[in-house]
């Protein structure tokens, strides 16, 4: 019944890789986002999201199997 992508090697990232780093964007936009709403500055907020970006590839990563 499902599609057999097991030779598609033309893709740029597969399927796992993109919901990983889409994951830890999310995260990072929600760390940055709630940082600047609770008053931080927008400096303080970039390095939190990228602090955040981080630790959340590295936790979907060792999650997502």
């Amino acid at each position: 019944m499902g599609v057999d992508v097991s030779e598609n090697r033309s893709a740029l990232l597969s399927q796992r890789a993109a919901v990983i780093l889409l994951l830890g964007a999310l995260t990072a936009l929600g760390a940055g986002v709630l940082t600047c709403v609770n008053g931080g500055t927008l400096a303080s907020a970039t390095l939190v999201g990228g602090a955040a970006f981080g630790a959340g590839v590295t936790f979907f990563h060792t999650v997502i199997d």
